[in-house]
């Protein structure tokens, strides 16, 4: 695995989405919830549509296009009238202030 810097933990502060993309396939969402950071695909699973332009409410992740919620914590589905694939999820670490995403 390669672990891809994604930015200063002081500059991703509570409840902020931070997006990056890698080559042509990974597109990954970053978030800080309490200080514990959380790397989901910011692809939504109904459409494909990119997620970073939603809005977080607590620890779930309200796509801008249909509404559909997931836990960010955990890429899970929490509402949605269909069933949709969970969110790919991405382990998270930090070194000295740094955060960096295993992709």
């Amino acid at each position: 695995m390669t672990k891809l810097f994604v930015g200063k933990a002081s500059d991703i502060p509570h409840g902020k989405i931070v997006h990056m993309t890698i080559g042509k396939k990974k597109d990954i969402l970053v978030v800080n919830i309490g200080g514990n950071y959380h790397a989901v695909s910011n692809l939504c699973s109904h459409e494909g549509l990119r997620l970073h332009e939603g809005r977080l409410t607590g620890k779930e992740l309200v796509c801008p296009w249909h509404g559909a919620k997931w836990d960010v914590t955990t890429g899970k589905l929490v509402l949605f009238p269909e069933k949709l694939k969970s969110l790919r999820s991405f382990k998270v670490s930090i070194e000295n202030d740094s955060v960096y995403v295993e992709g």
